[in-house]
C-alpha cells in the first residue's frame, strides 16, 4: 500500500528554518519602530463574523463577492480575515478602548487569507503589518501614519518607491463627486465591464479601482474629486501635503486613487515599487471616520494603513538587501564517549546560562563527523571533551575560523570567551 502524501493548500506555504531569520528581523524592525512613534500592538482572531468583514470591508468589493474563506459553524457564520481594519476597529468597539483615554494609536503583525489566484507576492495565506490611529480628526494623525509606514522602507533601505496621495472628501464632498461621475459615466454604460455596470448603480467610485482593460479609457477621462471638494476637506489635505513635505516625504498626487466605500474619508495613499512587476503595491491605506459608526460604535474618526510582508521581503530580494546577520554557533561541544556526552549535556547548559548560543552532537557520531556538522552550524568554537580532558580536566578550545587552538579549565575556557 502507498505511502500517503500531504502538501500544502493552493496558495499556502511553509517558512522553512532558513528563512525565517528573516521574518523574525522584519518583525523585530516593526516592533522597534512602533515603539519609537509610541504605538501599542493588538492581536486579534483569525476569525471574525462574516457580517463583520462584509460591513468593514464593503458588500461589492473583491474581496467579500470572490475571495474570502467563509464557513458555517451551528448558526453562526465565520470567514478567515481577510484584512484587520474591521477586527481591530470590532475590537476597539467591542473593549470600549476609547474609555482608556486619548488616541488608539494600535499597530499589528499577522496573517490573512483570501482565495484568490496565487502569484508572485500573492498568496491564498498572506501577512501583513499595519496600523490604526483612531480617535484623531487632525491632518496630524495621517501625516503621523504615513510618516511611520515610510519609516519601515526607510529603515530597511528600499528607495524605489511611489508614495501616491488624494483626498476622498467628507460624505458631503463624496456625495456631490459621485454624482457627477455618475453622470459622465452612465452614457458609457453599456461600454463598461460587467462589475463596473453594476457599481455605477450602488457606488460609482468604486470603477475607479477598476483593472478590467474596458473600463480604463473612461477612468482616464473621468473627472477628479479634487474639483468637487469642500473648504474642510480641501483644507484637510492641503494640510496633510505640507505637513508631508515639512518632514522631506515625497509624494505625487493621484486623482483617481480612492478607497470607495461610504465610510471612508478625506485621505487616500498608496505605497508602489515597480521592483514589484504587475503587482507593485506595497502598502496602502487612508482615513475611515465614519467606520467606527458603520460596526456599532460612536462617531470616531480614524486613520491607517496596512502593508504586505510578502511583498516587502520580494522586494528586499530584487534588491539584494539583506535583513539579517549570519546566524552562527558560539559553541560546539565535540564529544567523545558516554561519559563525555554527560558532561557535554550539562555544560552546554552553563554555556547558555552565561549567555552563549550553544549546541553538542544528539546522536553519537565520530569526532570528524562532529566538527563537520560544527563546521556546517558555523560554530565560532568548538569545545573538544573526550577521556584524558575528563580524567585531567582541562579541555581543548579551538577557535574555528583562525584554526587556534587554546587549553584550560572549563571556567578559564569561559573568560576567554568573554574577553
Amino acid at each position: 500500500m502507498a505511502k500517503p502524501t500531504y502538501s500544502t493548500p493552493l496558495g499556502m506555504v511553509d517558512i522553512l528554518p532558513d528563512e525565517t531569520p528573516i521574518w523574525r528581523a522584519l518583525e523585530q524592525m516593526i516592533h522597534e519602530e512602533a515603539a519609537k512613534f509610541n504605538f501599542q500592538e493588538i492581536r486579534t482572531p483569525i476569525l471574525e463574523p462574516t457580517e463583520l468583514i462584509k460591513r468593514g470591508v464593503g458588500q461589492l468589493t473583491d474581496i467579500v463577492t470572490k475571495e474570502i474563506f467563509a464557513f458555517q459553524k451551528g448558526d453562526t457564520h465565520y470567514v478567515l480575515r481577510p484584512e484587520l481594519t474591521a477586527p481591530v476597529v470590532r475590537s476597539y468597539v467591542q473593549h470600549h478602548l476609547d474609555q482608556r483615554g486619548g488616541v488608539q494609536k494600535l499597530y499589528y503583525i499577522g496573517p490573512m487569507f483570501r482565495a484568490e489566484r496565487p502569484q508572485k507576492g500573492r498568496q491564498r495565506q498572506f501577512h501583513q503589518f499595519g496600523l490604526e490611529v483612531i480617535g484623531s480628526a487632525d491632518p496630524i494623525a495621517d501625516i503621523e501614519t504615513i510618516a511611520f509606514m515610510m519609516r519601515i522602507y526607510e529603515r530597511i533601505g528600499i528607495k524605489n518607491f511611489t508614495l501616491k496621495l488624494n483626498s476622498v472628501g467628507d460624505p458631503e464632498s463624496r456625495e456631490r463627486y459621485k454624482q457627477v461621475l455618475r453622470d459622465f459615466l452612465e452614457p458609457h454604460r453599456s461600454e463598461l465591464s460587467e462589475l463596473s455596470q453594476t457599481r455605477l448603480d450602488k457606488n460609482p467610485m468604486r470603477i475607479l479601482d477598476s483593472k478590467e482593460p474596458e473600463d480604463q479609457p473612461f477612468i482616464e477621462q473621468a473627472p477628479v474629486i479634487q474639483d468637487y471638494l469642500n473648504e474642510d476637506s480641501a483644507l484637510h489635505f492641503d494640510q496633510v501635503c505640507k505637513g508631508l513635505t515639512a518632514l522631506g516625504i515625497s509624494f505625487e498626487l493621484d486623482p483617481y486613487l480612492v478607497r470607495g466605500m461610504d465610510y471612508y474619508t478625506r485621505t487616500a495613499f498608496e505605497l508602489s515599487s515597480p521592483d514589484l512587476g504587475s503587482q507593485d503595491a506595497l502598502a496602502g491605506g487612508g482615513r475611515y471616520d465614519l467606520l467606527v459608526e458603520e460596526i456599532g460604535g460612536n462617531p470616531t474618526p480614524a486613520v491607517g494603513f496596512a502593508a504586505g510582508m510578502e511583498r516587502l521581503l520580494i522586494a528586499c530580494d530584487e534588491l539584494g538587501i539583506s535583513l539579517t546577520q549570519d546566524n552562527t554557533l558560539d559553541v560546539y561541544i565535540v564529544c567523545l564517549g558516554d561519559e563525555a556526552r554527560h558532561w557535554g549535556l550539562s555544560h552546554v547548559a552553563k554555556l547558555r546560562a552565561k549567555g552563549y548560543s550553544a549546541s553538542m552532537d544528539y546522536i553519537g557520531r565520530s569526532m570528524k563527523a562532529q566538527m563537520k556538522e560544527a563546521n556546517r552550524e558555523q560554530a565560532k568554537y568548538t569545545l573538544i571533551v573526550g577521556e584524558q580532558e575528563l580524567e585531567n580536566q582541562v579541555f581543548v578550545l579551538r577557535n574555528m575560523s583562525e584554526s587556534t587552538e587554546e587549553s584550560g579549565s572549563f571556567e578559564e575556557l569561559i573568560h576567554k570567551l568573554q574577553s
